[in-house]
């Protein structure tokens, strides 16, 4: 079976995106790769980690030490630490580049890094996060899933004021999320009879309205319909607890409600091995579990476990898909 062909997009390139990328460009991959960013972001990173760097042309196999590069130029110098609103347009074009060459076929997956969001909408592009701006693009429902080695947490809201979580879990919303989820599951990880774990969205799960109604009036509801459909789904379920060893080794993923209500478990359970994935898209997406890092841009000290992950685990979902 040929070998994954994975777009690599750096991210916002004054963050520590590029000397990942130039770390992983080091290694020998069970993928060819294809970065889309600035040559001069890279190459720059590169130096500063005294590594050596050949930019090919598309089309090279990528090699230790050689990345084969789509250019996609920054209008103003980068420094390292220090986004530039003006440079908002590139790093939003390699990103789209990217989604439209898996979208077409010609790539197979894509592996990206850390972007800064109030960089972009400073530069006058109105941006929420990749994950929308790909779900967007392929005109899909997506769902965002963070793994590690320990638990998956996927997530019903994503990035939403706190006020506002309650009014966006809607019975539609909720029953959408749930077939995408349960559709990954079995069909990019292998999992014929996927286990979810759904967490309630107030305290103690609602207490039996006590706390809030959201789990007697939307939750349960939906998570009754669909288990009358075959789907396992516990819930839901206290969020304090969700979380117990006991509770985990009985389930394939948990689905929070919202943002910091599952993700602070993950991060604590293992943040450097994990990744972030989108589901729902015609294609793999994988990226960091990261942000920019801006105070430690440029110092060579980045840690690139993450980028690491989102390269393999990108790469074994492409060949499943090839194999469906």
């Amino acid at each position: 079976m040929p070998r994954p062909r994975l777009a690599l997009v750096p991210g916002e390139p004054a963050g520590v995106g590029p000397e990942l990328c130039v770390r992983a460009a080091q290694r020998a991959w069970d993928a060819d790769l294809l970065a889309f960013g600035d040559p001069t972001a890279l190459a720059r990173a590169a130096g500063a980690l005294g590594l050596p760097l050949v930019l090919a042309t598309p089309g090279t196999p990528s090699a230790p030490g050689v990345l084969p590069l789509v250019e996609v130029a920054t209008p103003v110098a980068v420094q390292a630490g220090v986004p530039d609103p003006a440079n908002a347009a590139a790093t939003i074009a390699a990103l789209e580049q990217a989604g439209a060459a898996c979208l077409a076929g010609s790539l197979d997956g894509l592996v990206t890094g850390p972007v800064h969001k109030a960089a972009i909408n400073d530069g006058g592009i109105a941006y929420t996060g990749t994950t929308g701006l790909l779900a967007a693009q392929a005109g899909r429902e997506v769902v965002m899933m963070l793994a590690n080695d320990i638990v998956r947490v996927a997530l019903a809201t994503t990035h939403l004021p706190l006020r506002a979580v309650a009014d966006a879990i809607t019975p539609a919303a909720l029953e959408r999320t749930l077939r995408i989820l349960h559709a990954a599951l079995r069909d990019d990880f292998g999992i014929p009879a996927p286990r979810v774990l759904v967490l309630g969205l107030n305290p103690h799960a609602g207490e039996d309205g006590h706390l809030g109604r959201e789990e007697i009036d939307v939750i349960a509801p939906v998570l009754d319909r669909l288990r009358a459909e075959g789907m396992s789904l516990a819930g839901p379920l206290p969020a304090d607890t969700a979380f117990l060893p006991a509770k985990l080794r009985d389930c394939d993923a948990v689905l929070a409600m919202y943002h910091d209500q599952g993700l602070p478990v993950l991060k604590y359970s293992g943040f450097e091995q994990a990744v972030n994935l989108t589901l729902g898209l015609p294609y793999p997406r994988v990226a960091v579990d990261h942000g920019t890092a801006l105070d430690i841009a440029g110092t060579g000290t980045a840690d690139p476990s993450s980028l690491f992950a989102a390269i393999d685990a990108c790469s074994r979902l492409a060949l499943r898909r090839a194999r469906a």
